[in-house]
């Protein structure tokens, strides 16, 4: 396979060290795609320009290089409309790609569950749609006969009709797709287990946290959107209180739009959670601008009001001690912690136990013996503090989950049975179970 040039276009100077991190940051995206780099450029230009994006000058210079070189692709940090792409390809004389392009590719390799891979591909007609004229050498041909329109019809028109026809189908199965998600999240919601999501900018290590909290087997890449498909266990707290801790994509820079709504089911289940653990990697330079990224997209999934603790990982690999003291001034209610070593997860845990405390209660209870196989349910879903007997009758101080509550009032022992506080929680006495895990792929 030939290698590749990429070039990092901006317009203002004082945006240099920016365009660098986000070329950096293409760089990994192609080799995430196998396709080796050959060189990067950074190229300043005064404005867009319609042709080629850059100035026909240094886009020639540009061509020759790829030629002279023998480079097998150009990709472009920058959307390029349809008309630059082929103009480029024309200049150049090999493929030209933007930088949607090539997360359009690492998505559809990556896409693993049958709604993400429908969100890929329809995303990948949208982005294809306006591109046909470039894509075959036939579509000036004309075709009559039964299904085409007057006296004949293009190729090119053929080829969007079937397009069009496969995309709204698409949308179809999407819809039902989406509908089964919604019947699920409810049956998981009728169920008093609270839940996480993890979110953060790609490669911040949110799958290696997920597999090091819960001990699942979930797959852990040192690449860029190494997972895409939600992935859903169970975990423990300290208390043993049970939480449902959700691994999400990953977010990153200059994410192609249609991505966001393509991708707005999965992402869906940051919006739902009780709360979520917004996960930063300690190590990164342009740790900032990670933050802001994913809080803009958040935002723009209205999950940017949730509930939220911020946890910076990865501080195995930070070697200079004022990049962390000058993160915790930054960030001063932020954990940190390493998912490789387990270093600060403790704390982390024990916060994740309290974020996920409301919703108790605590309740004196009089138990006749009748009522054994509810007493057998306080154990397993509740925290049970204290118990005595009087005489047939079973005495419990319990923390219950508050669904529990109309049917224990019955059995209250004493009238000023209490809320519990905001740092209550219940606890699930079965070992076996708080082990297990549950699967929520989409």
């Amino acid at each position: 396979m030939k290698p590749a040039l990429l070039i990092g276009p901006y317009t203002e100077h004082d945006l240099r060290d920016e365009a660098a991190s986000l070329l950096d940051e293409l760089a990994e995206l192609v080799q995430t795609l196998g396709v080796p780099i050959a060189d990067r450029m950074l190229i300043h230009h005064r404005e867009m320009h319609a042709r080629y994006l850059l100035g026909s000058g240094k886009a020639q210079e540009i061509a020759e290089r790829v030629k002279a070189e023998d480079f097998g692709a150009v990709v472009i940090d920058h959307d390029l409309s349809p008309s630059q792409q082929r103009n480029w390809e024309e200049l150049a004389g090999v493929p030209v790609f933007d930088r949607q392009k090539v997360i359009l590719d690492i998505f559809a390799r990556r896409a693993r569950s049958r709604e993400a891979r429908l969100q890929i591909e329809l995303a990948q007609l949208e982005y294809s749609l306006p591109r046909l004229t470039r894509a075959w050498a036939h579509l000036g041909g004309q075709g009559g006969g039964i299904g085409g329109k007057g006296d004949g019809e293009s190729q090119l028109e053929q080829d969007r009709r079937r397009m069009w026809k496969s995309m709204d189908q698409l949308k179809r199965e999407l819809v039902d797709v989406r509908r089964q998600r919604a019947t699920q999240r409810k049956d998981r919601q009728r169920t008093p287990v609270p839940n996480c999501a993890i979110v953060g900018y790609t490669n911040a290590g949110k799958s290696s946290l997920l597999r090091r909290l819960t001990g699942a087997e979930v797959l852990v890449e040192d690449k860029l959107f190494a997972t895409l498909d939600t992935t859903t266990r169970k975990v423990a707290l300290p208390n043993n209180q049970p939480l449902l801790l959700t691994d999400t994509v990953g977010f990153v820079r200059k994410l192609p739009h249609r991505l966001v709504e393509a991708f707005m089911a999965t992402l869906e289940e940051a919006a739902q959670a009780d709360f979520l653990i917004h996960l930063l990697d300690a190590s990164a330079p342009e740790v900032d601008v990670f933050f802001d990224t994913t809080m803009k997209v958040l935002g723009e999934l209205h999950a940017d009001k949730r509930p939220m603790v911020i946890v910076f990982n990865k501080i195995d690999k930070v070697d200079e001690p004022a990049v962390l003291n000058g993160l915790r001034m930054r960030f001063e209610d932020a954990f940190f912690v390493s998912a490789q070593t387990g270093g600060g997860l403790p704390k982390l845990l024990e916060k994740m136990a309290e974020m996920a405390a409301p919703g108790t209660v605590t309740r004196a209870l009089r138990l006749p013996p009748s009522q054994g196989e509810l007493v057998a349910r306080l154990y397993r879903h509740g925290k049970v503090h204290e118990v005595t007997y009087d005489g047939a009758d079973t005495l419990l101080t319990v923390t219950i989950p508050s669904r529990m509550v109309s049917e224990c009032e019955l059995f209250a022992d004493r009238p000023d049975s209490r809320d519990v506080p905001q740092n209550e929680t219940f606890l699930e006495t079965n070992e076996a179970a708080t082990v297990s895990s549950i699967t929520a792929e989409i």
